[in-house]
């Protein structure tokens, strides 16, 4: 299979998570005899020191001609501290999410045992945890109207949704639920937003044609407390993007780190891959990373594009990484490898030579701590 893949660095320590998933595609493509072609873009930050522009037109051309984009990850201290500031980073995420109609975000959302110390939640709440978010990703407050008073002692934000915005996200959070264990659950403020009730109204609409999936209804607030509470509660939760947003993130620190859960955001066109977690610009450059978000993310990609054992083996060398405590310095502070070490170990299982070899003086010798 030959495939073209839009590469975004971003800001931060996307580029060196990213470069690790570079990695181990080129490993995948190498064991099972396909071609990945890579298109490098600029956005965020780093694009707008470069060109001025959070999203340069080239880079949406590119995406657009390429079969999946991978992205690392958005974001700088100096624009999160100036409230003032007329061009974002982030605008450049929202911009493109709109240029390739990516209009849901999946963020799968699991635990492993190997981790279950790390998590804040007690192991009896953690253990088999497997959920999926889907979050709506092109509507809502964040895409709505936006305004200031003159004196600039006052500001909006319009929250607004389509039926044809709920039913499309909907219909893949019904069909995913067909596929996992039929259930699912809609995550909404009915009581007090009338965009909530839209937002159930159609979706009660929608049940109908799925009779095999059970469906709840949970007011936000509630759900925020559940996913602490009993988080194996849950199969397929759909939202709208704020509270996607919020809850996604919320969730992610179940398994006990930011940096090991991956999403991918599909629509009408090109797909996009990429960790749920930031810049992280304090570890930028340091080969401290977390890599294994990204990595995901690519699994998730492969995916997309059929290729089920090469996603599966990807998945399964992530897990032996963290099932043998090859692990990165955000989850053993003490005994931990370089993101570099991470990636180089995934592709060796890729390439089929470890166990034995993973265990070699090399490897050793990249711990923080001989022991």
């Amino acid at each position: 299979m030959k495939k073209k893949i839009a590469i975004i660095f971003g800001d931060g320590i996307g580029p060196e998570v990213t470069q690790q998933s570079i990695n181990i595609l080129n490993a995948v493509a190498q064991t099972y005899k396909h071609e990945f072609e890579y298109t490098y873009c600029l956005m965020g930050a780093d694009a707008i020191d470069k060109t001025g522009n959070p999203l340069p037109d080239e880079t949406i051309v590119a995406c657009l001609n390429s079969d999946a984009v991978l992205f690392g990850a958005i974001g700088h201290p100096k624009y999160d501290n100036d409230p003032e500031a007329k061009v974002r980073p982030e605008q450049g995420l929202l911009q493109l999410r709109k240029a390739l109609q990516l209009y849901a975000n999946i963020r799968p959302v699991t635990t492993h045992p190997a981790l279950q110390h790390l998590s804040p939640l007690k192991a009896k709440h953690t253990e088999g945890v497997d959920f999926v978010i889907f979050r709506e990703l092109t509507g809502g407050i964040y895409f709505g109207k936006k305004a200031w008073n003159e004196e600039r002692t006052q500001a909006s934000d319009e929250c607004v949704y389509t039926r044809s915005e709920i039913e499309r996200i909907g219909h893949l959070a019904f069909q995913h639920a067909q596929q996992r264990r039929k259930k699912l659950t809609l995550v909404d403020k009915a009581n007090v937003l009338e965009t909530s009730r839209l937002w159930r109204k159609v979706v009660q609409e929608m049940a109908g044609g799925y009779p095999d999936v059970a469906v709840d209804y949970m007011f936000v607030d509630n759900a925020a407390m559940q996913i602490i509470i009993n988080p194996k509660q849950f199969d397929v939760m759909l939202t709208e993007n704020m509270f996607g947003d919020i809850l996604s993130d919320e969730a992610s620190v179940i398994a006990g780190s930011l940096g090991l859960l991956p999403s991918a955001s599909v629509g009408n066109g090109v797909a996009l891959f990429e960790p749920i977690h930031g810049a992280y610009p304090q570890a930028a450059g340091k080969d401290i990373a977390n890599p294994l978000g990204s990595v995901l993310s690519a699994a998730m990609m492969l995916d997309h594009f059929g290729l089920k054992a090469e996603a599966a083996l990807v998945r399964e060398a992530a897990d032996w990484t963290l099932k043998h405590n090859f692990v990165t310095k955000d989850i053993d502070p003490v005994n931990f490898y370089l993101t570099t070490t991470i990636g180089e170990l995934i592709c060796e299982y890729i390439n089929n030579k470890v166990p034995g070899e993973a265990y070699g003086s090399d490897t050793e010798l990249r711990r923080s701590t001989i022991i």
